[in-house]
């Protein structure tokens, strides 16, 4: 296992996830918005409904007619907004992203992979990782047991003289 791919995996995993995340929040702040739009419109169909109805009451055929037809347009442009933000996020830039954290997924998958299989073969054979270490270790140990006997050797002559 190395540590650099693991960090470098990482990286493109958050780096990727990042982007994904930010192609969703365009797409839902555009679809929000068009939302809004669509609302806003469809409020005002339902004015110019409620106008029909009071000039209905008021006046004959003319002025009925017009308002009925301005808020049946009103209605089906707030169906057609709503149906635009209702649309899929822009494939390819989505596409992209996801391919690139499946491909980080499954490198950091195959790192994990590699260091269970380093710590299943320390568990199988712990001579295996120590003796790398002790041997170094020994050494230090042995210089300095030398050095402690030299030093205590030379002591008592000094003291004697």
């Amino acid at each position: 296992m190395n540590t650099e791919n693991v960090v470098k995996h990482l990286r493109v995993l958050w780096r990727t996830d990042r982007i994904i995340a930010d192609i969703r929040l365009r797409h839902l702040l555009m679809g929000l918005g068009l939302r809004a739009f669509a609302a806003l419109i469809a409020v005002f169909g339902l004015l110019m409904l409620e106008l029909s109805a009071y000039f209905a009451l008021v006046q004959i055929w003319n002025a009925i007619a017009a308002a009925a037809i301005l808020g049946g347009i009103n209605f089906a442009i707030a169906a057609a907004l709503f149906l635009i933000a209702g649309r899929a996020p822009s494939g390819r830039d989505i596409e992209l992203a996801n391919e690139i954290h499946d491909a980080s997924i499954e490198a950091l998958q195959i790192e994990a992979r590699a260091l269970q299989a380093q710590v299943s073969g320390a568990v199988h054979h712990p001579l295996s990782t120590i003796v790398p270490v002790l041997v170094p270790l020994i050494a230090i140990i042995v210089k300095t047991l030398r050095k402690t006997a030299r030093e205590s050797a030379s002591s008592p002559s000094e003291a004697g003289s």
